[in-house]
């Protein structure tokens, strides 16, 4: 009986060529393995099944990746649009604050001009007022005097200065009537007088200061000078200048 291995090494070695050139043999070999095959059509099968059912998964998460891009980018679109329009909405509160702060020292300006204006005419009614007073009542020579400090004694530079001049009799009186006085008023005050006194070589008698409102600083700077000071009241003076 021949060994099992023998044969087995023989139809290694023979197959292939018998193969090659009988046909018969070929099928009858083809026939007889092809049942030894048919789970790996099988598994072919699955196999193509399983690669079918990933590439629609991974084609539905291919949608879902660019509807997801997609929203993205119109959610940045109206973050954007967002943006813009809090931008504008800021730049309208910007020129609308501009406009306000501007009416606002238009305002401020309008009113101060006003004050001021107010103060002058106050003073210039009041002046008018006294000297009419004086001269057709009491017989007193009121004179204002508005002459050109070329040395800057007054101001501490080239300016003119205005002066009201009572006279009585040889009696100098030298008045100064203001809406307001504060400290550096009354210095300025007591400059005319010496002005006055230096230009026209004469004494002044009385220095008088005539305001509503005098800076309380003000007073022992008017008492030290010798000025006398006629207000509103005695504890009614404007805010101390800084």
């Amino acid at each position: 009986m021949s060994d099992p291995t023998d044969i087995k090494t023989i139809i290694r070695e023979e197959l292939p060529k018998i193969l090659a050139e009988d046909a018969g043999i070929r099928d009858f070999i083809l026939r007889t393995v092809s049942d030894y095959y048919s789970p790996r059509i099988e598994t072919d099968h699955k196999f193509e099944e399983f690669k079918e059912r990933v590439d629609r998964i991974l084609a539905e998460l291919e949608r879902d990746r660019e509807e997801q891009r997609k929203l993205w980018q119109e959610n940045n679109r109206k973050w954007d649009e967002q943006n813009r329009k809090w931008d504008e909405q800021h730049q309208q509160n910007q020129e609308i604050l501009g406009e306000i702060k501007k009416m606002n020292r238009k305002h401020d300006s309008t009113i101060g001009a006003l004050g001021s204006r107010w103060g002058l005419f106050s003073e210039r009614s009041f002046r008018n007022a006294l000297a009419a007073i004086l001269e057709e009542s009491f017989g007193v020579e009121v004179v204002n005097i508005n002459d050109y400090d070329a040395d800057g004694m007054v101001f501490g530079r080239p300016d003119q200065v205005e002066i009201d001049v009572i006279i009585k009799n040889g009696l100098v009186i030298v008045c100064e009537i203001k809406s307001s006085m504060s400290k550096s008023d009354m210095y300025t005050f007591n400059r005319k007088v010496e002005f006055y006194q230096q230009k026209y070589q004469r004494h002044v008698n009385r220095k008088i200061v005539v305001s509503p409102m005098v800076d309380a600083t003000a007073l022992p700077v008017a008492d030290s000078l010798g000025i006398e000071v006629y207000s509103y009241a005695d504890d009614v003076s404007v805010e101390s200048e800084s």
